[in-house]
């Protein structure tokens, strides 16, 4: 089949007169729009509602060693073939909001206030899918990384969710939150989570509860691990009937790196071999299963199912349903 270029298809229009002739005005009947629309999407999982709430997207230049096994120009490759922008990386962030009738719990808190920046809007979309953060009854923590837990925080430093009991890994608070793996931390990234971990959560060490892995933290929701990105990564398994979501928080960073590349190391990760091994673990269980699965880090509304494909695994994105 031949191939249309753009400047044929505008000599067939121009032949055909689907363009305005010279004499011809185009008029905007409308202004332009302005700013994005709120960004949340819900669904029903049994008796249960879910909502992923977006916290927006950042891009940033590709930094030299962001896949730490692979050459710099073969992960640039990679985001040219997902259309990122030239040179950069893009990585967006959903937080995940669910009602189980009796409680409402979010699932990590997002970038928390960033004043005009592409990041940071998870109170204003949550108070466009009509949820007051006083009405959280639970927050849960997937690991202690800036982009999960700095959202505990308003801009004034008091809380966000007022009312909401806060629980996280065991394991992750007890690395986080050591002063002695703190002395220890050999890097510049990891410097910089501990400095952030002080920041946000010094004052709420007496507030914060632990949970362990395979604890059911909330009615239908259970914590799995799935270490490597933090000692104390944890995904969670949501059942309501019939019905299963499993919450990967972020065992891959963007799919079309390390879901289609479940060998790449990012450079995010703490332990990258054994996030490499969860990440098989996790995805050959969710594509045996065919489960739904939520991303943190996955395009909004970040809802799909994972298949086998070659060496990896791809993503396949649900269709929007403007009914619950």
């Amino acid at each position: 089949m031949p191939i249309t270029t753009r400047r044929e298809f505008m000599r067939s229009a121009i032949a055909g007169g689907t363009l305005l002739s010279l004499g011809e005005h185009a008029r905007a009947t409308a202004p332009l729009g302005g700013p994005q629309a709120p960004g949340y999407y819900r669904m029903r999982l049994g008796t249960y509602e879910v909502t992923i709430v977006n916290d927006g997207a950042r891009s940033f230049p590709m930094p030299d060693r962001f896949v730490r096994n692979v050459p710099r120009d073969e992960a640039l490759e990679a985001a040219q073939a997902a259309y990122m922008p030239p040179g950069q990386v893009t990585v967006p962030f959903n937080p995940t909001l669910i009602n189980t009738g009796s409680k409402l719990i979010l699932i990590d808190t997002g970038n928390g206030p960033v004043a005009g920046g592409p990041v940071g809007r998870l109170t204003e979309n949550l108070a466009a899918a009509g949820v007051r953060p006083e009405d959280v009854d639970l927050v849960l923590i997937s690991h202690l990384h800036p982009d999960h837990t700095n959202g505990l925080k308003t801009a004034q430093g008091t809380l966000a969710f007022p009312n909401a009991e806060i629980r996280a890994a065991s394991p992750d608070w007890a690395f986080w939150m050591s002063d002695t793996h703190m002395a220890r931390a050999a890097d510049a990234v990891t410097q910089a989570y501990f400095a952030n971990t002080r920041k946000v959560l010094a004052d709420l060490k007496d507030r914060v509860r632990t949970f362990a892995w395979n604890e059911e933290v909330a009615p239908g929701i259970t914590a799995l691990a799935a270490p490597g990105h933090t000692p104390g990564h944890t995904a969670f398994a949501v059942a309501s009937g019939s019905d299963r979501l499993l919450i990967q928080s972020d065992v891959t960073n963007i799919p079309a790196f390390f879901l289609q590349h479940p060998d790449w190391h990012v450079m995010y990760d703490y332990d990258a071999d054994q996030a490499q091994a969860t990440r098989h673990r996790f995805y050959d269980m969710a594509a045996a299963e065919k489960s739904l699965v939520v991303g943190y880090h996955f395009p909004f509304p970040s809802l799909g199912h994972v298949e086998r494909a070659g060496s990896g695994y791809r993503l396949v994105p649900v269709a929007w349903s403007a009914a619950l």
